[in-house]
């Protein structure tokens, strides 16, 4: 694999564009793909988002200063798209955020691509219920297996603030889990 500042010297080079975007494309749209839809949970949806975010990045790339890794990067776009994109949705269903994450949950079983049992069902309907931002470093931390570093990159929040909202979520989830 080609190192980071390779390939971030590729993506800025006008000859070599082309084939460094298709490099970055396949190094990192698994990781990011799965990072949107914990975010919007419908798999065609990740798929627009996911697309959104890489024309995003290829429009941008020339602006990356390299304060952050590549990835950091490129999940807060992702992370940002997702949000931005149940905002819409949610505004043209007339909904709030909260009431549209719930109306996905549900659709979750119909879902062809949710390979989950009762239980993963249980478990998305307990972070559906978590505020934004303590959704968002759940599922890094959880399911990404992210450090908080790499999380704080990400967010632009300080570690101690996200230990503080994960350990809120783990413990908003538990009561949910016990009650229903």
């Amino acid at each position: 694999m080609v190192s980071e500042q390779a390939l971030i010297a590729d993506l800025k080079h006008k000859g070599k564009q082309s084939q460094a975007f298709e490099v970055l494309v396949n190094t990192y749209k698994e990781r990011l793909y799965w990072h949107i839809r914990r975010i919007v949970l419908n798999h065609d949806d990740a798929d627009d988002v996911l697309q959104n975010t890489f024309i995003k990045v290829y429009r941008n790339i020339k602006g990356f200063k390299g304060e952050s890794k590549l990835y950091s990067w490129m999940y807060r776009i992702a992370t940002n798209e997702s949000l931005s994109f149940i905002k819409l949705k949610s505004k043209k269903l007339g909904l709030n955020d909260t009431e549209y994450q719930e109306r996905l949950v549900e659709n979750l079983q119909a879902d062809v691509y949710f390979e989950g049992d009762k239980i993963q069902l249980q478990l998305q309907k307990a972070i559906a219920t978590l505020p934004e931002k303590q959704k968002l470093v759940f599922n890094m931390k959880y399911f990404e297996e992210l450090k908080y570093d790499e999380i704080s990159e990400i967010l632009g929040t300080s570690v101690g603030g996200l230990k503080a909202s994960y350990h809120l979520a783990v413990k908003k989830m538990e009561a949910y889990l016990k009650k229903n």
